[in-house]
């Protein structure tokens, strides 16, 4: 596995913590750091024995403040030919949000403030859970940006547009009881409770069959572009899957033997 800098990659059983590790910047993401996120999210995706994947933050501050400001100001006074260069990354800002692709679950567990590209990466997760002090949002309008990392697509497609709208074009922050109040996040929790609650939403994640997890985070989605009576007719990758595995046979043994399924993901 790589030596990584800026973030850290952990497995325990077949649960993959993935954490950003620059709470001197907000764990806000530079290019080094896409590239390291991209690099671990292939990682996760390609890893038969991991099964789901955890985003967090270092430190109780923030999860992450999006884009490195800092950063991006720092190389704007050195001379062009002098910066260093970055290849184009998979998956997107943080290697996660243009992932359409790894059906395996992903929760963020968030710590603080994920704001911007922050927020972005936390959307393009499955499952928020949220710290009570945290707070989520697009200031991007605010320093004359905007949230071209799926931010501006993604929330009006998590809550209500009025209340989209409304956060997106004043860039005010969204606190996480209002956020858990709208549907943009699944559960608030003290921060001392916030990474046992993580993993107790993927220990319960890890009670179902991991292709029938995956068989159903990939119908929901790439259903949501499909009329229903095509999305219900549809075959897709993973369910086809699922259709030839292992899992599917010891399910119904298991239930009927009245005993706790032994999932071998394949």
């Amino acid at each position: 596995m790589a030596d990584y800098e800026f973030i850290k990659y952990e497995q325990d059983g077949n649960i993959v913590t993935i954490t950003i590790n620059r709470p001197e910047r907000m764990n806000s993401i530079h290019p080094p750091t896409t590239e390291e996120l991209s690099d671990a999210w292939n990682t996760f995706a390609a890893d038969d024995s991991a099964w789901v994947g955890i985003l967090t933050g270092a430190g109780e501050r923030a999860f992450s403040a999006g884009n490195d400001l800092k950063y991006t100001a720092e190389m704007s006074r050195v001379p062009a030919n002098e910066r260093p260069t970055f290849a184009p990354v998979q998956g997107g800002f943080g290697g996660i949000t243009a992932d359409w692709e790894c059906p395996k679950p992903m929760i963020a567990a968030v710590n603080g403030f994920a704001l911007g590209g922050g927020c972005e990466m936390a959307m393009a997760c499955d499952i928020i859970i949220a710290a009570d002090h945290a707070r989520l949002g697009l200031p991007e309008p605010r320093v004359g940006l905007m949230a071209g990392a799926g931010g501006v697509h993604r929330l009006p497609r998590h809550i209500p547009l009025k209340i989209a709208m409304g956060y997106m074009l004043t860039g005010n922050h969204i606190p996480a009881p209002v956020a858990h109040q709208w549907g943009l996040v699944n559960e608030v929790v003290p921060a001392a409770e916030l990474m046992d609650t993580a993993k107790r939403w993927a220990s319960e994640i890890l009670l179902c069959a991991p292709i029938s997890v995956r068989a159903s985070k990939e119908a929901a989605y790439k259903g949501l572009d499909l009329p229903l009576p095509a999305a219900l007719t549809h075959s897709f990758h993973q369910q086809r899957i699922m259709g030839q595995s292992e899992d599917l046979i010891e399910g119904p043994r298991a239930f009927a033997e009245k005993r706790t399924p032994n999932w071998k993901g394949r």
